[in-house]
């Protein structure tokens, strides 16, 4: 069970991508079971987020229920849960992490409420991009038309359907890695379920959160939502084409948004007509060849290392 709002996560559905067809089940118990002919991956050791043995449980003497976000858990026991849900989902985003540094990947957890553009603005990405490696993990609670509209333009996407989770987990997203079958030195980009609460607390091993908020929202969503406008790198301001039409506050937006997180970079664009995209592609591509550099200095560094044992077990000085 998510604490923060309740919602259950009895039951996620992963595609099998590139690596498989069918698709799995992933249970809240870590249990799952498989549809069609999936290929092995890391993660078959039956890891998965706690149940909340909800049923049964008692509250202390004057302890008011009504005060845990998750119906009929108390408020110390939610806490209890979400620290060990938080604790097991931030070793899972670590092991993300670790994979897509050893693979120079720069890997993006797009977040937004529902209609922001996401999808739009990743298929117009991907085509901008001119033939750059993408991939793309796709979270909603039912469907898989978004996946669908980014295997269109030619980049490999695989869906996480999160049933009635409201957010994707450093699990599910390692899962779905692995079906991708990632490429080294290329650009991963995950599209989180549409919403502006709990995808804040959790970490799935990206290098950057960039929040979309659309000028069609109330200027005043970061002072609403703050948890996840303070837990992003990155704003985009989407759909500024609109903002002849709209009684939209731009300068009210950024304001709150730099109240909440005075650090945030903001770069204002328009998915559907290309206003602001340059700024938008220079971040990825930045961010791609940081990712590259890393791993190369990471790979002769450990060559280095290799060098210097070998020639210490052969008793000559290594050079370099």
């Amino acid at each position: 069970m998510c604490t923060t709002c309740g919602c259950g996560t009895d039951e996620v559905k992963i595609e099998g991508g590139n690596a498989g067809h069918g698709h799995e089940h992933v249970h809240a118990d870590g249990t799952r079971h498989s549809h069609g002919h999936l290929h092995g991956h890391g993660h078959e050791n039956g890891h998965g987020h706690p149940n909340d043995p909800a049923d049964g449980h008692t509250h202390a003497a004057g302890e008011d229920p009504t005060h845990s976000h998750a119906p009929g858990v108390s408020t110390a026991r939610r806490v209890q849960i979400e620290q060990d849900i938080l604790a097991k989902n931030n070793a899972y985003a670590q092991e993300n992490r670790q994979l897509l540094a050893g693979q120079g990947i720069f890997a993006l957890n797009l977040v937004s409420g529902p209609g922001s553009g996401k999808t739009t603005l990743l298929c117009k990405t991907i085509t901008m991009l001119g033939g750059l490696p993408v991939a793309v993990i796709e979270g909603d609670q039912q469907t898989s038309q978004d996946a669908e509209r980014i295997r269109a333009t030619g980049a490999p996407a695989v869906q996480i359907n999160t049933g009635k989770g409201c957010h994707l987990d450093a699990h599910m997203v390692g899962h779905a890695m692995r079906r991708l079958a990632l490429k080294d030195d290329s650009l991963l980009m995950i599209e989180n379920v549409g919403n502006l609460v709990c995808p804040a607390a959790f970490d799935l091993g990206e290098a950057h959160k960039v929040v979309i908020l659309s000028v069609t929202e109330g200027e005043d969503k970061p002072i609403k939502y703050p948890d996840m406008f303070r837990a992003a790198s990155v704003m985009l301001l989407n759909k500024i084409d609109l903002l002849p039409h709209l009684d939209f506050d731009v300068e009210a937006a950024l304001d709150h948004a730099r109240r909440v997180n005075p650090q945030i970079r903001v770069i204002q664009l328009s998915a559907t007509r290309g206003e602001g995209m340059g700024e938008w592609l220079q971040f990825l591509r930045d961010g791609l060849a940081s990712a590259a550099a890393a791993r190369g200095a990471t790979v002769e560094g450990l060559k280095k290392r290799i060098a210097q044992l070998e020639a210490q077990l052969a008793g000559t000085p290594a050079q370099g």
